[in-house]
Parts: structure tokens; sequence; C-alpha cells
């Protein structure tokens, strides 16, 4: 990661700084404005994957919901912004989003049905700093997908295996329930969902 800017930036000014048609990608961490490495390989395979089959389901079970190719979604009180790897929306509430047409931003926790990351070097960012946010904004449904088992031991055991996360909402606290191999993920979102962690891992 690399920092574009070192002065404290609000979500507004982040959204006004913002590059039109970036080849680079960027997040805002704590005020602090950063260039972000574009998913590449087996990150942007994964990512893709399960934005597709997301959007399969909301098709076949007529939701109304969307799977946005880019959105930037607004936390800490607007001290951070993140680009998530996989988002799902509700369409109705995408109506309050004051910075949706303009910037593809949304900031209220209940338009976000369910958020995806897809754990790179940065395993941290994923497991604390994003957990927390999406956590406080009231994201009912947050999936971490470490496939290649970035991530510290007392999440992935020892040895480290690849996991499937599938972070709930209860009572404001994520509930987090590991997948691994032939486990069929369970989602809250997606209860029709009819995939494995392996079948994930090997998209």
């Amino acid at each position: 990661m690399i920092q574009a800017l070192k002065k404290p930036v609000s979500f507004d000014e982040f959204l006004e700084w913002y590059p039109e048609n970036s080849e680079a990608r960027y997040e805002l961490h704590q005020g602090v404005i950063i260039e972000m490495p574009e998913p590449r390989g087996k990150h942007s395979d994964i990512g893709g994957f399960l934005t597709v089959e997301a959007g399969v389901l909301i098709r076949q079970l007529k939701l109304d919901y969307s799977t946005p190719r880019e959105c930037v979604v607004r936390a800490d009180e607007g001290e951070s912004a993140y680009k998530p790897d996989g988002i799902v929306l509700d369409r109705r509430e995408i109506a309050n989003e004051p910075n949706w047409e303009k910037a593809s931003a949304v900031e209220n926790g209940k338009t976000i049905k369910l958020i995806i990351e897809v754990v790179s070097t940065n395993w941290r960012d994923d497991y604390y700093k994003k957990f927390s946010a999406y956590e406080a904004l009231g994201i009912p449904e947050y999936w971490i997908v470490d496939y290649a088992a970035l991530g510290a031991r007392r999440f992935l055991g020892n040895p480290k295996q690849p996991t499937f996360w599938v972070c709930e909402l209860v009572d404001e606290e994520y509930q987090m329930t590991p997948f691994r191999g032939d486990d069929r993920i369970i989602s809250p979102t997606f209860p029709d969902l009819q995939l494995t962690a392996a079948q994930v891992f090997q998209a």
C-alpha cells in the first residue's frame, strides 16, 4: 500500500479528490488516502465469482437487490472509506444515499445487505479494521474469504487452513462461522446458496 496524501482528509474531500477513470484504486484509512493494489489473479477471480453467484440468486429469487461493480463504503464516522471486493445493496434504500449517483458511495449500513472482502497480504484490515467498521455500521452479513490462509493462526488454526468466514450480525456484534473444504456455506442473506468453501477457493 502506498500513501497518496498525508494530511487528514474527510470523507467528502476524499470523494471530491478521487480521480475519474483512475487505473489505481484508493481507500481512506483514518483520514489518510491509501493507494491499494488492484485485485489480481485468484483474488480477482474469487471476488467476481461470488458477485456473479449473488447476482444469480437475486435474479432467481426476484430480490430487490443489486451488485454494483464499483462502490465506496463510508466507515468510522467518515474518517475511512473502503472499496470492498463485492457488495449487495438494497435497491429500496439507495434513494436515501446522498452520494450514490455522483460517487457510487454508500453511507448507511441499512443499504448494505452483504459485504465481501477477499483476504490479501494486508489481512489485518479484513479481520480487524474492516470487521469492526462494518460491525459498527450494522451491516447484517460480512464474508471474509481467506483462500490463501493468510490470516493469523487464532483464526485459521495450526496448521493454517483456507477459510471462508460468514460473519452474521447478532445483537449488534458479528458472530463468526468458519467454512472449510466441503462445508456448505450457510448465508443468512442467501439461504439458497449452494456452494462449498472448496468450490469458492477453486473459482
